[in-house]
């Protein structure tokens, strides 16, 4: 049975014994660089929006990005680097337990170098290479005012340089890019762009500029915090032949995986926020006295906290489980694809309920400026939303239904993957598309092996129930055009991935038997939610409102189960408090 203690990371008692002992000592370091600091200094950056320069120094003295972004390939000898998806989910695990801003620097980062890793463009790799060792920092620069992250459009214009254009001088860039975090420092910016001499697809460009040339102007943040969520033009930038990165169809594709790879991080991102929260709630609550008793004596308290605590839980199971698949990746396996978006749009929309929950609990506490959660608060709802919004990751997820519910395929069982080795597959994805053809292995064989647990007993007569609509009373071609409809049948879709994976990764962990009832209790609850919300939609045809009233369930009550889950979350009070 695996400790309830440990499910949470605890900076006070970090266990990380599956890393390596370098990246451990890395992480710890981090950790204390932050603990150093102490809870009213960093606090105090967050609401003076101070820029996380005294943290890129600490990045830049540890060689932190050097060693977690570097592909082996590119390692110039040093064992130690390589892009180890593992690894990094625990890193940013941990900056978002301190705050976003400091994730959101990795995470631009890591965006910025997607296009690079993937291109062929050997010196523009070992550039990469030499400024993460120089403790730089890169920027992704797709994002535009007019079109937003829409890859078929771009005003980036590229027109082929002219006679009076200096040796090696191969296109003049200019246009504006808007939300491209990291790009007041950054000394590689990943741009996208279109030639204006070729048309269609053909004319798609990524290449690289910087953040210090004279042609790049820096027109300011476009938010208020210690994120630079730069707004920037280029006016008639040099583009060099050693600048370019990707061109034509592979530069599209370039963007769709960068994007599938880097974002993956919004998962481990939200879920560090939201520990850090929940610690504060709970000491919070447990120490605070009204009408006489604990606030922790209130049922309703113990509700909100084992329910905050559940899907946190079911949070973290996911997106470990998740991780394996990532790692295990081929051309031949590329069901990550859809686990993807679940982690994008469901764990990072589960952080924010994790959020409103402690918050009903907190109430005004929630609104004090000395508290980590005040932080949370205003930021927890960026992460489903600044990357990608959950609808357009919910449609992308439909592609994948088909498949995944009817049409299951072999594959060999995958195991843990915290291995220290390179991710290599991630630079080598190729065309993205083809989603609708990846198969995956029968779901119904795990939930099956736990229909000993009430609640998952109950969950699955729901997904059978799911499966048979789809069957007899699938969403018809109008309906298939209601984006509103249709959004619904995806969260139905994603509380089933979302189930598997949260199982497969309780089997391997043997989590707790209570706990994962309880988990399973919001799951049912959840599922009743969107079928009750399916029957009430206007386009929602009779066959499926029947069906939308019988898929509802209550989920299995027991008491004692909910007291010892109960007192798994007590346990944390007190548990970890930030220095002050």
């Amino acid at each position: 049975m695996t400790h309830p203690r440990r499910l949470l990371l605890d900076p006070n008692n970090f266990d990380a014994q599956h890393l390596d002992p370098v990246s451990r000592r890395k992480l710890l370091a981090l950790i204390d660089w932050f603990e150093q600091r102490g809870k009213a200094r960093l606090l105090r950056d967050d609401l003076d929006a101070v820029w996380v320069a005294d943290f890129l120094e600490f990045v830049k003295k540890e060689r932190l990005f050097a060693t977690f972004l570097t592909p082996s390939e590119f390692a110039d000898g040093d064992p130690d680097k390589r892009w180890d998806t593992s690894r990094n989910a625990v890193l940013s695990e941990i900056l978002g337990f301190y705050g976003l801003s400091y994730w959101y620097a990795e995470q631009v980062t890591i965006l910025g170098l997607g296009p690079i890793w993937q291109s062929d463009n050997v010196k523009a790799k070992e550039r990469a290479a030499a400024q993460l060792e120089a403790g730089e920092v890169m920027a992704f620069g797709l994002s535009e005012r007019a079109h937003g992250a829409d890859i078929y459009h771009t005003d980036m214009l590229l027109t082929p340089a002219g006679p009076g254009d200096s040796e090696g001088v191969v296109f003049r860039a200019s246009g504006e890019k808007y939300y491209i975090g990291n790009g007041n420092v950054a000394g590689m910016v990943s741009v996208f762009g279109r030639r204006t001499d070729v048309e269609g697809p053909e004319g798609y460009v990524w290449f690289v500029a910087d953040s210090r040339h004279r042609d790049y102007e820096l027109i300011g943040n476009v938010v208020h915090g210690q994120m630079f969520v730069s707004n920037f033009a280029l006016r008639d930038y040099p583009v060099h032949e050693e600048d370019i990165l990707t061109t034509g169809p592979d530069a599209f594709s370039a963007a769709l995986n960068t994007v599938n790879v880097g974002k993956f991080n919004l998962c481990s991102g939200s879920i560090g926020m939201c520990e850090h929260a929940f610690y504060e709630a709970i000491t919070h609550a447990d120490n605070r006295i009204l009408y006489g008793n604990p606030v922790t004596d209130f049922p309703h308290v113990r509700a909100a906290f084992v329910e905050a605590y559940a899907r946190l839980i079911a949070m973290k199971l996911f997106s470990d489980r998740a991780i394996d698949y990532f790692r295990s990746a081929g051309p031949q396996d590329r069901r990550y694809l859809l686990f993807n978006p679940v982690t994008k749009s469901k764990v990072t929309s589960e952080g924010e309920k994790v959020v409103t929950l402690l918050w009903d609990v907190l109430a005004a506490k929630g609104f004090e400026k000395d508290t980590y959660f005040y932080q949370v608060t205003r930021l927890i709802g960026a992460l489903p939303r600044l990357e990608g919004t959950v609808h357009v990751n919910v449609a992308q997820i439909l592609k994948f239904m088909p498949n995944y519910m009817f049409d299951p395929a072999d594959y060999p069982p995958i195991g843990t993957r915290d291995d220290a080795t390179d991710d290599v597959f991630f630079w080598s994805q190729g065309p993205a598309r083809g989603a609708s053809k990846v198969r995956f292995a029968d779901w119904a064989p795990v939930y099956e092996r736990h229909v000993g647990v009430p609640n998952v007993a109950r969950f699955y007569e729901q997904v059978q129930a799911f499966k048979e609509v789809l069957t007899v009373a699938a969403p018809d071609a109008d309906q298939q055009r209601d984006l509103d409809f249709v959004l619904v049948v995806g969260h139905l879709f994603s509380l089933v991935v979302y189930g598997q994976l949260i199982l497969e990764q309780a089997e391997i962990t043997g989590l707790d038997r209570d706990l994962l009832d309880q988990i399973f209790d919001v799951q049912v609850r959840d599922f009743s939610a969107y079928a009750v919300a399916l029957h009430g939609k206007p386009s929602s045809t009779a066959a499926q409102q029947d069906w939308a009233l019988a898929a509802v369930r209550k989920p299995n009550p027991d008491t004692g189960r909910f007291d010892r889950v109960w007192e798994q979350v007590k346990g944390y009070s007190g548990a970890y408090v930030m220095r002050p």
